[in-house]
């Protein structure tokens, strides 16, 4: 994702209000334990330096917490999203009017967190123009500070995504970090090229957000280290969207829930 694809997107629907909602002090959800009773901790960090403060195992949709789609929009009717076998799946699908269109699963006025180790459990989609996501927004008036922990375009060319019987599947994928929504503004960015197929199986991807520093992590192997400070509160995301370097999606693109953006989690930590 970019902040500079939210704000076009704001401007050719009409956009509502760009004011944060943010309240005065970031709120918090109960963390609970994972089936088994342990407390989860994060993918290979030390457990004794962290406290887990949120902890989404999807064993249903919980609209306190979760919002279906981004604050400029309205919600689509057409249903691509649901919560079973204890994990959010959202999928391509044509609406009514015959387009494929975004869907945004997020937090924004219910669940914000500044700084910590913010992990998701994930198996991507295949399919030209599929862009799925996992990143930390938030819309402060005019500002626009994001942390893309995990991006990926199985439609652009290579390393991005490969070709199997014409179908693109999805092998790099980009942290990128914005501190705000205007040129210049880009931090940093990497694409790394995992060299497996990121829709054959779940992976981790993570980032470890200190006030001076963020370093990002896929199945606990760190791939970028951003020297840089970013101290506003933010809320969480899980989207599916198109376009970008994924390309404009077409018949090639397996629709419904067995393409899904699959998340099996999302936990988030705060230092001791």
């Amino acid at each position: 994702m970019t902040t500079q694809t939210a704000t076009e997107s704001t401007a050719s629907t009409g956009g509502t209000s760009t004011e944060s909602n943010t309240p005065s002090k970031p709120s918090t959800t109960p963390a609970t334990s994972t089936p088994d009773g342990a407390a989860p901790v994060p993918h290979g960090q030390d457990p004794s330096a962290y406290k887990l403060t949120f902890n989404e195992e999807f064993n249903s949709f919980n609209t306190s917490l979760w919002n279906d789609h981004i604050w400029y929009e309205t919600p689509n009717a057409t249903k691509n999203y649901t919560v079973e076998d204890g994990k959010l799946k959202i999928w391509p699908q044509r609406d009514a009017s015959g387009k494929f269109f975004n869907r945004t699963i997020d937090t924004d006025g219910k669940y914000y967190q500044t700084y910590g180790y913010f992990e998701v459990e994930a198996k991507l989609p295949v399919g030209k123009g599929t862009w799925p996501a996992f990143w930390l927004f938030n819309h402060i008036n005019e500002r626009r500070p994001e942390m893309d922990v995990m991006e990926a375009y199985a439609g652009g060319a290579a390393p991005w995504g490969f070709n199997v019987n014409g179908v693109a599947h999805p092998q790099a994928y980009a942290p990128t970090v914005w501190k705000g929504d205007r040129e210049g503004q880009l931090v940093g960015s990497r694409q790394y090229d995992t060299g497996m197929d990121l829709s054959a199986g779940f992976h981790k991807y993570a980032v470890k957000w200190e006030p001076n520093k963020q370093t990002y992590y896929f199945d606990g192997k760190e791939v970028l280290v951003l020297n840089v400070s970013m101290g506003d509160p933010m809320y969480l995301m899980l989207d599916l969207w198109y376009g970008s370097a994924s390309g404009t999606p077409d018949n090639s693109t397996p629709q419904g829930k067995s393409n899904s953006y699959e998340v099996n989690y999302v936990r988030a930590w705060q230092f001791k």
